[in-house]
Parts: structure tokens; C-alpha cells; sequence
């Protein structure tokens, strides 16, 4: 499983020249690239006729040593080579020479059949699509599905905004070098790189520290030892007391699966405030909950005077009515953790106001899908890059919802959380996530942590639900699996 530091194609270039300028040979490192590609093949798949196919970069560099490698070890090998090698340069160049076997051309006929495909025509810097003609070739090499072996990335894949070119052939196998990049976390490249593996090639760890954006794979080793934990003097009000705003009669499922996850995931009390008709209703879906009326402004301003409530969630089910702007407001400037979701995204996205108007306070998280994040913020670029420039726009935690979650902080750091099962995409899911984070938001965790350990949280929990899954499903795993963490 891939985790900790992540870095974008241009900051890994850096961190080779850097590793060279320290003193280590470029040939060492393709050296150690290549053997890394051969010891993943020779783990993972049988013994049998392999391709490479051979880049006129660096990438293909590291072919020439895998071919060579591979063929020591008694593998029958052929390369196709894109270009003419006598004009590789440098390093690749070393490494081409170093293959004395013959050279084919990739436009030449293969004879007989191959087991394996290595791919190592251009890995992760290609930041172009792929040449027509080029996909096309890949697709004829594909037709006797072999084992693809992607190096560093498969080639036509943009590793930095995961973008994927026509053409481009999935792998059942990637091996990248030193960090994953962007693209091995976000789609839909992901889903074209099988297993994933990344290789320690010798690059110290103070050079890659030194060209560190704050980008990160999303997992325990991020948050866990922040995790809230219970000690023997612990009572109720410890574990903080998150107050979820939910909507009238005909709409309370939403806020009453948030707030029953709020409480799952450990916060001490939970109460929903909701028109005088619907209590009933929320305490009927869930005894544990407290319910407090929420009938008009007046109402709302009591609630939020309460210093005891430690963290607010509104959206879920509240419906956009005259007066929810008015209670955005309201909960803003109640100087507490937030989470605004669902109908309060909807809500801001048509108040005819620019998201850094709002000016939200930097302990606030936003929880938009894509159609959302569309009517919030008129940003371009790749996912990544929208996420981070609408934290630092907004001045708060963005978690832009997806199959590739991504969680950014206004200061630039970002996490992507890379597991969401497709049980997921079923109603409700949204709502859970949203009473994850503001249940650890109340128990004293960090916004840009407990967005970030929900994501998590709710992907592992979906994992070990039955499918079709209902959203009522996910907070009932929650327990144990904080449980299995915090014991970790």
C-alpha cells in the first residue's frame, strides 16, 4: 500500500538532479531503478518470453537494465526500441550500451508470442498525448494480452494530473521510483495501474525532504497518533459535543446518519436541532441522540451561546429555504469548528457571493462533490491543483469528494486519499463522511486531520460492508476499526 510523501513529476526531476549534484552516479540510479523492476516481475509473475519496450529517455534507460537483468537470469528478452538508440544520451545511453542482445525497432513485426509487456517508453514526465499512431501500435502489441509491466507510470498517463491519453495500455503491474506521484493516486489513471509498487532506489531522504510541496498519500501514518484516546478520568463532555443542524418532518435521514456517525466515531455527546415537529423523528432513528428545537432565529442564537457544543455541522437534509443563508452566517460566526455540507454548499454556490467573501474561518471544512465544487469555485486545472487553490481561495479545508478524495489545507498541504470502494457511490454515503469529520472536529482533532482520517475512515468502512450497501451501513464498522488503529 502506498504512503507518505507524494511528488509532482517536476518536483521528482529536481529530486534526481539533486541526488546526482550530491554525488550519486545517474547510472546508479537507473541501476537500482531497473534491478527494482526486475525483482517486482520476478516476485509477482512466472517466467516467461518478455517485450521491452524502450523509450529514447531516461524511462528507456531503465528498460535496457531490465532487459539486461532479466535476461541473466535466464528470461527469454527482446527490445523494441522507439527511435534510434545510437542517439540516447547520457545515462540512457550508458545503459543502452550496455545490452548486448539486438535492437528491434517498435514498428517491427513480433514474431511468436510474449508473456510479458514492460513498458518503458516514457513514464511519468510525459506531460503530451500520446502520438495516434504510437496508441495504436501499443493497442496490435496488447492483442495477445500479456502481463504489462508499466515503468513508472504506463506510458500516456500525465503523472502529475493523472490525466491518460488514448492509447494508453492498463498495467497489471507499476513500479515507480523513490515517491508515488500524483497519478498513482488519482483517476483515472489509477484504475490503468494495477498493483503498485515504489521502489527505494537509493536517493537519501534529506533530498527528496528538501523539494516537499506537503502533498501526501492519506492514511493512519498522518493522523493516528493524533487520534482522539480515552483515559480512565475520561467523562462525556471530554470527548467534545457536536451539534448537528437537520432539516424539517419530510427530511431527517440525512442529519439523523450524520449524527449517529458523529457519535460512532467517538464524540462524547451529539445533538440534533430541528423544527419542534421532527424530534421525534430524529430521537426514533437513534436513542442515543439528543434533540434540542430549532424553530426560528432566536432558537439558533440560544444554541450557539451554548461554549459547551464544540463543533457544528450543517447541511445534511436542511433544505434552502429564505432563511438558510441566514443560519450559515450564524454558525460562522460562532467561532467554533464547522462542516458545511450538502444543502449548505448548494446554498453558498447560489448566494451570488464569491467563496472568499464568506470569509470563512480557517477551522471550517467544505465537503463539495464535484457538481458542487463546480457552483463554488470557477477554478481550472487538474483535480489537485482545484483542490489546493480553492482551500487557499476559501481560507479553509476543502475535501473535494471522489473515487480520489482530495483534502487541502489553505496552506497548501494536501492529502489524497486513494481507496474509495465503488459501494460508495450510493445515497447518503456524503452524509456520513460529513458527521465523521465533525465528530472528530469535536473530540479536539484538527480540521485539515479529522477531514482527513474521515476520508480514510469511511473508505475502510465501506471495504468491509456488504454490496449492494446501504449508507446506513458504514457507522456501525467505525468502532472497530478505530479500535484496531488506536491499538496499532
Amino acid at each position: 500500500m502506498l504512503s507518505g510523501t507524494v511528488l509532482t513529476t517536476r518536483a521528482m526531476a529536481e529530486v534526481d538532479r539533486a541526488a546526482i549534484a550530491s554525488g550519486i552516479a545517474g547510472a546508479r540510479l537507473m541501476e537500482n531503478a531497473g534491478a527494482a523492476v526486475v525483482r517486482a516481475i520476478t516476485e509477482r509473475l512466472p517466467p516467461g518470453r518478455v517485450l521491452v519496450l524502450c523509450g529514447p529517455g531516461n524511462n528507456g534507460g531503465d528498460g535496457y537494465v531490465i532487459a539486461r537483468r532479466l535476461a541473466r537470469a535466464g528470461w527469454p528478452v527482446r527490445i523494441a526500441a522507439l527511435g534510434d538508440p545510437a542517439r540516447l544520451k547520457g545515462d540512457a545511453a550508458l545503459a543502452a550500451g550496455s545490452w548486448t542482445g539486438r535492437i528491434g525497432q517498435l514498428a517491427d513485426p513480433v514474431a511468436g508470442t510474449f508473456c510479458i509487456l514492460v513498458d518503458a517508453l516514457f513514464g511519468a514526465g510525459l506531460d503530451r498525448p500520446l502520438d495516434p499512431a504510437l496508441g495504436e501500435r501499443l493497442r496490435e502489441l496488447a492483442q495477445g494480452h500479456p502481463q504489462v509491466v508499466a515503468v513508472d507510470v504506463p506510458s500516456g498517463v500525465d503523472g502529475t494530473t493523472g490525466s491518460v491519453s488514448p492509447g494508453t495500455l492498463p498495467a497489471a503491474l507499476t513500479v515507480t521510483f523513490a515517491c508515488p506521484k500524483p497519478a498513482h493516486l488519482l483517476e483515472p489513471a489509477r484504475s490503468l495501474m494495477g498493483e503498485i509498487r515504489c521502489a527505494d532506489i537509493g536517493i537519501p531522504a534529506s533530498v527528496v525532504a528538501a523539494h516537499d510541496s506537503g502533498l501526501r498519500v492519506n492514511g493512519p501514518a498522518e493522523w493516528a497518533a493524533r487520534l482522539p484516546r480515552r483515559s480512565t478520568q475520561a467523562h462525556k463532555y471530554s470527548h467534545g459535543h457536536a451539534l448537528v443542524l437537520g432539516g424539517g418532518a419530510n427530511a431527517t435521514g440525512a442529519a439523523s446518519m450524520a449524527a449517529t456517525a458523529a457519535a460512532r466515531v467517538g464524540a462524547g455527546l451529539v445533538t440534533v436541532a430541528a423544527p419542534l415537529e421532527a424530534l421525534p423523528i430524529y430521537a426514533g432513528h437513534a436513542p442515543s441522540l439528543l434533540t434540542r428545537p430549532m424553530e426560528n432565529g432566536a432558537d439558533l442564537a440560544r444554541l450557539l451561546e451554548d461554549r459547551r457544543f464544540t463543533a457544528i455541522l450543517m447541511g445534511p437534509g436542511f433544505g434552502l429555504g429564505r432563511q438558510t443563508l441566514a443560519v450559515i452566517e450564524h454558525v460562522l460566526a460562532a467561532d467554533r469548528p464547522c462542516v458545511l455540507d450538502a444543502d449548505a454548499l448548494t446554498a453558498l454556490g447560489r448566494s451570488g457571493r464569491s467563496i472568499h467573501e464568506w470569509k470563512l474561518p480557517a477551522s471550517a471544512v467544505l465537503t463539495p462533490h464535484d457538481g458542487e465544487f463546480g457552483r463554488l469555485f470557477q477554478l481550472t486545472g487538474d483535480r489537485l491543483e482545484r483542490a489546493r487553490q480553492a482551500a487557499a481561495s476559501a481560507g479553509c479545508v476543502v475535501l473535494l469528494k471522489g473515487a480520489d478524495t482530495v483534502i487541502a489545507a489553505p496552506d497548501g498541504r494536501a492529502r489524497i486519499n486513494a481507496t474509495a470502494p465503488p459501494n460508495l457511490a450510493t445515497a447518503g454515503t456524503g452524509d456520513v463522511l460529513a458527521g465523521l469529520i465533525v465528530g472528530l472536529m469535536a473530540q479536539g482533532l484538527s480540521s485539515f486531520d479529522a477531514a482527513a482520517a474521515a476520508a480514510w475512515l469511511h473508505a475502510r468502512a465501506a471495504e468491509r460492508c456488504p454490496t449492494p450497501m446501504l449508507a446506513t451501513d458504514l457507522a456501525s464498522r467505525i468502532p472497530q476499526i478505530l479500535g484496531d488503529l488506536l491499538q496499532d
